[in-house]
């Protein structure tokens, strides 16, 4: 899944087992899964990021979808938006180490303060999708697309917004996607 970038995903795998559990944005209890359940599953946002996308991963935290989106994809430019400070510096140490930063950028802001305009906003376990549409729509709009990682409830969660996406302009979509065969089904919310 990452081609030629695999030892990079192994070294970014050994970063959120180390300093992302001692900064506190790894749970000890989750190094045992990173790959599964972190870094494949950020891969399924993959296949809805057309080639050649300029990307914000909004709500980045400790990198998950973004980083193994980048390495898995070095076609795409991703800015990593996080507004915490520490998980800021975490990312940037991140991107400094796994030699990304060609063309991945960190950013520490707020998403809906946020000035810049991108292909495609991804985002995994942010904000209910109501106001995570209201904070990043105008990072993608118009012709642009979200794409969230999102649970069981995705479905409900696309009908619920029906009329917004209507005055949007915007039709919504789920996917149920298993990136890897030892990677649970998750679900993939397409906003365009």
């Amino acid at each position: 899944m990452f081609g030629a970038a695999v030892g990079l995903a192994e070294q970014y795998v050994s970063i959120l087992a180390g300093r992302g559990v001692e900064w506190g944005l790894i749970g000890p209890r989750e190094t045992e899964r990173l790959w599964p359940r972190h870094v494949l599953n950020s891969l399924a946002v993959s296949g809805f990021v057309p080639d050649g996308s300029a990307v914000v991963d909004v709500g980045s935290g400790a990198g998950l979808p973004g980083i193994p989106l980048a390495l898995a994809r070095p076609d795409l430019k991703i800015t990593l938006l996080e507004p915490l400070e520490r998980r800021a510096k975490f990312l940037q140490l991140a991107v400094d180490e796994l030699g990304l930063n060609d063309r991945v950028r960190v950013v520490r802001g707020r998403a809906e303060e946020h000035k810049g305009r991108y292909d495609v906003v991804t985002c995994r376990a942010v904000a209910p999708l109501d106001r995570l549409l209201g904070w990043t729509a105008h990072l993608f709009q118009p012709g642009g697309r979200l794409v969230a990682l999102k649970g069981q409830s995705a479905a409900a969660e696309v009908d619920a917004l029906d009329r917004v996406l209507a005055r949007r302009k915007l039709s919504g979509r789920v996917a149920s996607v298993t990136p890897h065969r030892d990677v649970e089904e998750t679900f993939v919310v397409v906003l365009s």
